[in-house]
């Protein structure tokens, strides 16, 4: 069987060799010595200032909403994982979607103005299968209408931006270290931040509220994640730099193997040094999409439909049609991509793509 990813483990004895540590420091959970250790290797490998990690992905956009206060309207993009509506709504505010960029994926930058309103408090932003946001024009909205910009940056783990991390952008960048990532602590994630008083916040909202161990600064819930957890990302971590090479060799050989006029492939944005995260394809139909699909899953491939549908589709959202993002939506498939798959296995799955189309 080939799935349309594969988690990465690391040689069993070093994640046993971090677990004795945790066994010998008897600290499993809040924030323990393996959890700091790893908090610094990240923030030092991604250039930023503030990173803290959370038990899952999801969790920062939550908190980051709640942090940055934010009440009414939120503009958001109608193509993304649903995580990133789901909490718009979740923390009660409403989520306004613009359509995107047909050619990056990401939030059409020029329609953001046009949906703003009194009530418009944010703007929540997908960096799209790790392709950056026009991040520059968006902040420049954002300052002239004193809006917020929270950025969902789930697959940005390693992505740079004029020479910079994409996770430098924004009030909060939040990213996932699900199993599915490129880089992972089994279920986790963080949120990054340039701003120090809004990191202090951010960290008390995710720790029940504590100030001390008997004090409060206020409102909290428990986001914290374990030393079992912060072990796997630590076993990992050393094995980055053969991660991402893997995939970018498999992601190299599918494009050369794929003819231009096949399939229309994801087109980065300019100054972009991109992570390899996932192999996306677009179809000119959906019922090409499906026979592919279909021949593919008979074969013991499965790849995945990201992301579908149209997030606007949502049945607890009231939204106007989303022209590009649900045609994109329809047409998109990622094919099978992690550090193992092999030369013949891109091989099968082009020849049987192809074959179908």
């Amino acid at each position: 069987m080939i799935p349309v990813t594969q988690t990465f483990l690391p040689p069993l004895a070093e994640y046993q060799n971090l677990l004795q540590q945790v066994w010998n420091n008897k600290w499993l959970t809040n924030r323990g010595a393996l959890l700091k250790e790893l908090e610094e290797k990240l923030k030092n490998y991604l250039g930023v200032p503030h990173l803290t990690i959370t038990t899952n992905g999801t969790l920062p956009i939550q908190i980051a909403i709640k942090a940055l206060e934010l009440r009414g309207e939120i503009i958001t993009t109608p193509f993304s994982y649903v995580a990133t509506v789901s909490s718009i709504v979740w923390e009660q505010a409403t989520p306004v979607f613009v359509d995107i960029d047909p050619q990056h994926w990401t939030i059409n930058e020029e329609l953001i103005e046009e949906a703003i309103t009194p009530r418009t408090c944010a703007i929540l932003a997908t960096h799209v299968f790790g392709n950056p946001c026009a991040v520059e024009r968006i902040q420049e909205i954002a300052s002239k209408h004193q809006l917020k910009v929270i950025y969902d940056a789930a697959h940005c783990f390693g992505v740079q931006y004029k020479n910079q991390s994409i996770f430098n952008w924004g009030d909060v960048s939040t990213c996932s270290f699900h199993a599915t990532k490129l880089f992972h602590t089994g279920e986790g994630g963080c949120w990054i931040t340039q701003q120090e008083a809004l990191q202090e916040k951010l960290f008390y909202h995710h720790n029940f509220g504590h100030n001390g161990p008997l004090e409060f600064h206020g409102l909290g819930i428990n986001a914290k994640t374990s030393e079992l957890q912060a072990a796997m990302g630590l076993a990992v971590f050393d094995h980055l730099p053969e991660i991402l090479e893997a995939r970018k060799n498999a992601v190299t050989y599918y494009r050369t193997l794929l003819p231009n006029d096949a399939l229309q492939i994801m087109h980065l944005r300019e100054h972009t040094d991109w992570n390899y995260h996932y192999f996306p394809v677009v179809f000119k139909t959906e019922k090409q999409l499906l026979q592919v699909v279909q021949a593919l899953n008979a074969d013991e491939i499965f790849p995945r439909r990201y992301f579908y549908p149209s997030l606007n589709k949502l049945p607890y959202v009231t939204a106007p049609a989303m022209p590009v993002a649900e045609s994109l939506a329809s047409r998109v498939l990622c094919l099978p991509l992690y550090h193992e798959l092999s030369k013949q296995d891109i091989e099968r799955i082009v020849r049987l793509v192809l074959a179908n189309l």
